[in-house]
């Protein structure tokens, strides 16, 4: 009988592997060494210590502050969802018992430039209103959220009271526009300086990004939104039939 030799760790592998079970026996909320003292103890330089913590920055587990250093990040629950109904993050973490709330909301105005305007139906020029906020989950960000609509269906004067982080609640809740569906893609992208600052993480981590746009039963795009999620946060899942040959 062929005998298989276990594939030995990479050293890249096996810091990995070390820094996972220090954060694993950490305590959240625990600060942890210097980088310079933490590479030594870990025996790597600080440009190899620095990309294996990006992995567990990306999971949730580990959370860096300017300034003040690195942090052990309590372990959430996870969204756990389904793909093939829509729902909003609010839906599905009151659905699973997880307590999330919204951060850093900013609406401003903005004018349709040519993709926008093609996308949407839109004379160029139209008045938008982009909403941008973070979901955080146990007080940690979890996902970044961006909205762009028209302003003759969401205003600023509509976000000003009781808005909670939902764009898609907000438009439900109200029944006006009608809304039929939203075409979704999914693809994972690295992190631009916009999505890195607000989720605490490092310019480049990958990130799991749904860009969809809503639309009413008439057919009307009336929300063009990227919704950018950290990954240990989010499992999505989606049940699929068998073919026909």
């Amino acid at each position: 009988m062929k005998e298989y030799k276990q594939k030995q760790e990479s050293p890249f592998q096996r810091l990995q592997r070390k820094l996972g079970e220090r954060i694993a026996s950490a305590e959240p909320g625990e600060k942890l060494p210097p980088e310079p003292e933490f590479a030594r103890q870990m025996g790597v330089s600080r440009s190899t210590l620095r990309e294996a913590m990006r992995f567990f920055e990306a999971q949730g587990l580990l959370m860096r502050r300017q300034g003040s250093g690195t942090f052990v990040v309590e372990r959430s629950d996870v969204f756990d969802t389904g793909l093939e109904v829509l729902e909003s993050l609010e839906t599905i973490a009151d659905r699973i018992g997880l307590e999330v709330s919204m951060g850093g909301l900013e609406i401003e105005e903005l004018s349709a430039d040519e993709e926008l305007a093609e996308v949407m139906g839109v004379l160029l020029g139209t008045k938008l209103v982009s909403v941008t906020r973070v979901i955080n989950a146990k007080e940690r960000p979890a996902a970044y959220l961006r909205d762009i609509l028209p302003s003759d269906v969401l205003s600023q004067q509509d976000l000003e009271e009781g808005f909670t982080g939902s764009v898609l609640d907000l438009l439900i809740k109200r029944g006006n526009p009608p809304l039929e569906q939203s075409r979704t893609e999914i693809r994972a992208v690295a992190a631009r300086s916009s999505e890195a600052r607000a989720l605490h993480i490092q310019r480049g981590d990958v990130l799991l990004m749904l860009e969809a746009n809503l639309v009413t039963q008439t057919g009307k795009v009336v929300d063009c939104s990227h919704s950018y999620f950290l990954p240990g946060y989010f499992r999505l899942h989606v049940n699929r039939k068998i073919g026909i040959i």
